[in-house]
């Protein structure tokens, strides 16, 4: 599906509202003056405050299994608005909240 290309500046949070930040933005093509992200930069997340019975279990990392089908950066698929991403070691998803919104891609 078309949609939102991500870019550094996106508010990305984990299932319990730890943020999540990409480890390795390409920093060649920017949108909105800043560099995009592709689906093989994994992203790490803070403050994600998950338990299991009162046992810390909380997001340390995601990375990403959906990404757009025709547009890529440095040979990789770009992440778009709608990608999907699991989070280790418990495998909640991420969730994208804001992003620029004038670069679509699909």
């Amino acid at each position: 599906m078309p949609g939102f290309i991500l870019h550094v500046g996106a508010t990305v949070i984990c299932a319990h509202a730890g943020q999540a930040q990409p480890t390795a933005p390409n920093p060649r093509v920017r949108v909105g003056g800043q560099p995009v992200v592709t689906q093989a930069a994994p992203y790490s997340v803070a403050g994600c405050p998950f338990n299991i019975s009162g046992a810390p279990s909380p997001c340390v990392t995601a990375q990403w299994v959906t990404a757009a089908t025709r547009v890529r950066v440095g040979g990789m698929p770009v992440l778009l608005q709608d990608s999907q991403a699991i989070c280790a070691p418990n495998g909640t998803p991420l969730t994208i909240l804001m992003t620029q919104v004038r670069v679509r891609g699909q």
